[in-house]
């Protein structure tokens, strides 16, 4: 996964001044950005989803351009095709969970029919092992199904890179442990390229082929498979 990352964002308030100034280069599958709760672990996947912009710098996946200051370069975030797993997975819950899955196929705000069939939200109904729920709203699924309807969703775009902001975080120890295994799987399968934000040791032995430790805004260290490369902060950053 060619993906450079060259940004900088400083945001004030009354009470804080925080200053996001990151740099790495992901050449794996599987890249984990490893940090403390506030580190600005988050505000990095959303610049390179297009959801933030940075102040300053440059972000680049297979040879495109996806954001340049300089240049004034900024996709919007439909046309990166990357697709993003929020926290909190974001599913609509007005919507069942064929529809929810079939929304990352619409264009704009049209929610798909309750019964609307469509191939490749059939695919990943089964692929995910949640066609015996398709008619099922979020407020009827479990903490595993939700997350799964939302990769179903994240997926059926067919995108060119996956994010996803602490995937585990609200689940149990137990269901951690098999939807690891699962996400695991599912991206080996897929071979897409993954992009995984968290703060457990557990999802960096898991899923870390190339970890980027952040910490107060700044990559601190940055380790690869093959080894460590410790990355020195900006001076006056």
């Amino acid at each position: 996964m060619p993906l450079n990352v060259d940004i900088r964002k400083t945001f004030e308030s009354a009470e804080r001044r925080f200053t996001l100034d990151v740099a790495f280069a992901a050449t794996t599958q599987r890249v984990v950005l490893f940090g403390p709760s506030g580190a600005g672990k988050s505000l990095t996947l959303q610049a390179i989803a297009g959801l933030l912009r940075p102040d300053e710098g440059t972000i680049a996946l297979h040879g495109t351009t996806l954001f340049d200051s300089a240049r004034g370069t900024d996709l919007k975030p439909q046309a990166r095709k990357i697709a993003y797993l929020f926290q909190d997975y974001a599913l609509f819950p007005h919507l069942n969970v064929r529809q929810n899955i079939g929304f990352g196929l619409r264009q704009g705000w049209f929610n798909p029919g309750a019964r609307a069939t469509h191939a490749q939200v059939d695919y990943w109904l089964d692929a995910l092992e949640l066609r015996s729920v398709a008619g099922n709203h979020p407020a009827q699924l479990s903490g595993g199904q939700k997350q799964r309807v939302a990769l179903a969703r994240a997926l059926v775009a067919q995108p060119r890179l996956l994010l996803l902001d602490e995937p585990f975080s609200a689940l149990d120890s137990a269901l951690r442990q098999r939807m690891r295994l699962e996400l695991s799987e599912l991206q080996t399968r897929l071979d897409i390229p993954m992009m995984l934000i968290t703060h457990d040791p557990d999802d960096v032995a898991a899923f870390g082929d190339q970890v980027v430790q952040i910490s107060d805004g700044r990559v601190r260290e940055h380790q690869a498979f093959t080894g460590y490369a410790r990355s020195e902060s900006r001076p006056g950053a």
